[in-house]
C-alpha cells in the first residue's frame, strides 16, 4: 500500500511555521480531526502547501468557503509523482476510510469489456460492464476482453470482428425451433442460426471456440488460419479464392489495427506501468497481474551507481517475482494472501473491475503520463530502462495536475 509516510501536527497559533513547512508539491492528505469520533478528511491537490493554507488558514467571515481550521489536529500526506500515482494512491486511502462511498469519490465506474458467456448452451459475444470473480479472484462465467475506452469503442470492435465468425449476435433464448423465421444475420449467412436448427450443438461449439481462440490470441489464430488457406490456395493455383482470402486478410488488418493494445484477455493482462516518483532520480514501476494492480517497486537509479547489481539484473528480479506470483494465481487459481507481506506484494485484494478502471482511466487519459509495458512471452527489459531514462530526463519538478 502506498502509505502516507510524512505528518505535522497543526496548531493554529503557529500556521506560519506549519505551512512553511509544508511541500509546495503534489500529494494525497490526511486531515486528521480533533474529534476522535469525527470521520477524517481526504484530498488529493497539485499544491498540498496552497491547498492547506485555504483549508487550514483564519476563517473569512463573509466567505463560504469550506474551513476546516478548528476541525484540524494534524495532517498525514504522501508525496505523489505522477497523476497515475496519486489517483492509486488516493483510491487505496478512500477504500480503506470510507469503504461504502469511496467508489464515488472516485467517480469509479467498471469499464467496458467483451463477454464471451460460456454458461449459455449458445453463447454469444457482447458488452458488458460486470465481471463476476470467484473466490480466488478469478473471472468466472466467460471468457473477457478488455478493458476499452467506452462502451462505443467496445461494440465498433466487437461489431466489425464479429464479422468473422458465425456467432449469434440476437439476445432471444434459443429454442431451436425449425418453424421460427430467424434474423436478418442468418439470412445473410453471418449466422449459424441456432434458432431454427439451421446447425447442430456441436457446430456451434466448434464456432465459439474459434472466437475464443481469436480473442485470446489478439486475432493471431484466425490470422494465421487465413495465411494457410490462402497459401493453399495459391498452391492450388486457384487465385480467384486466394485473392479473396488476402482482401479477408486485409480486412482482418484493419480490425485489428483498430484494437487498443491494451485491450485483451483480461486474465492475461499482465503488464508494468511507468511513472516518474516524487523522490529524485526515482521511477514507480506498477506490476499489473491478470487485471490487477500490485504493490508497486521503486528504481532508486541514483543508488543504483553504488550497487554491483546493473539495473536490468534488478528490473529483472522484480518483475520475475511478478511473473511467479501471476502464473501461480492463472494455473493453481489459490488465494494470494499468503505472499502478502512482500515488497512487491501480490494483486491488491478487491474488485477487479475496479482495478481495470484505474488502469484504463490512466491508459486512455489524453495527454497519458507515463509508459506501459506489456508482457507477452518475455518482458522487454531494455525497453523499459530505456523508457525510465525518458522519465528521468523530463524537465520540470514532478508535479501531478489533480483537482483542488
Amino acid at each position: 500500500m502506498l502509505e502516507l509516510d510524512c505528518g505535522l501536527e497543526f496548531d493554529a497559533g503557529r500556521d506560519a511555521e506549519f505551512f512553511s513547512s509544508l511541500p509546495a508539491r503534489a500529494a494525497v492528505c490526511l486531515i486528521e480531526p480533533r474529534d476522535p469520533n469525527a470521520e477524517a478528511f481526504l484530498i488529493r491537490t497539485a499544491d498540498l502547501r496552497r491547498r492547506l493554507q485555504r483549508l487550514l488558514g483564519p476563517p473569512d467571515a463573509a466567505s463560504k468557503r469550506l474551513n476546516l481550521r478548528e476541525f484540524a489536529r494534524g495532517v498525514r500526506y504522501r508525496l505523489t509523482g505522477s497523476p497515475f500515482e496519486q489517483t492509486l494512491t488516493y483510491y487505496q486511502h478512500a477504500q480503506q476510510l470510507f469503504p461504502k462511498r469511496y467508489r464515488a469519490l472516485l467517480r469509479l465506474r467498471p469499464p467496458a469489456v467483451l463477454k464471451v458467456s460460456l454458461r449459455n448452451a449458445y453463447p454469444r459475444c457482447y458488452v458488458t460492464r460486470r465481471i463476476p470473480t470467484d473466490a480466488a479472484g478469478a473471472p468466472v462465467a466467460g471468457v473477457y476482453y478488455g478493458p476499452f475506452a467506452s462502451r462505443r469503442a467496445a461494440e465498433a470492435f466487437a461489431e466489425s470482428a464479429l464479422d468473422f465468425f458465425k456467432v449469434r449476435r440476437c439476445q432471444i433464448k434459443i429454442r431451436r425451433d425449425p418453424a421460427f423465421p430467424g434474423c436478418i444475420y442468418s439470412e445473410m449467412k453471418m449466422c449459424l442460426a441456432p434458432c431454427f436448427a439451421g446447425c447442430t450443438k456441436e457446430e456451434y461449439d466448434a464456432e465459439v471456440a474459434r472466437l475464443v481462440q481469436f480473442l485470446e490470441t489478439n486475432g493471431g489464430s484466425l490470422r494465421a488460419a487465413i495465411e494457410q488457406e490462402r497459401e493453399r490456395a495459391s498452391e492450388e493455383l486457384d487465385f480467384e479464392r486466394a485473392a479473396a482470402l488476402h482482401k479477408r486478410l486485409e480486412k482482418l488488418d484493419g480490425v485489428l489495427r483498430g484494437r487498443p493494445e491494451l485491450a485483451r484477455r483480461v486474465q492475461d493482462l499482465d503488464a508494468v506501468i511507468l511513472q516518474r516518483a516524487a523522490e529524485e532520480q526515482t521511477v514507480g514501476a506498477y506490476p499489473v497481474r491478470g487485471g490487477r494492480l500490485g504493490e508497486p517497486f521503486f528504481l532508486r537509479f541514483g543508488e543504483m551507481a553504488s550497487e554491483p547489481r546493473s539495473a536490468e539484473e534488478i528490473l529483472r528480479e522484480h518483475l520475475n517475482l511478478c511473473v511467479a506470483g501471476s502464473e501461480s494465481e492463472k494455473n493453481q487459481q489459490r488465494d494470494s494472501s499468503t505472499a502478502s507481506g512482500s515488497a512487491l506484494g501480490m494483486p491488491e485484494k478487491g474488485d477487479l473491475g475496479e482495478h481495470l478502471a484505474l488502469i484504463a482511466r490512466w491508459y486512455y487519459a489524453n495527454p497519458r503520463v507515463g509508459e506501459i509495458f506489456f508482457r507477452e512471452k518475455e518482458w522487454p527489459y531494455r525497453r523499459i530502462l530505456r523508457a525510465c531514462a525518458r522519465l528521468l530526463q523530463e524537465s520540470g519538478p514532478a508535479a501531478t495536475p489533480a483537482p483542488s
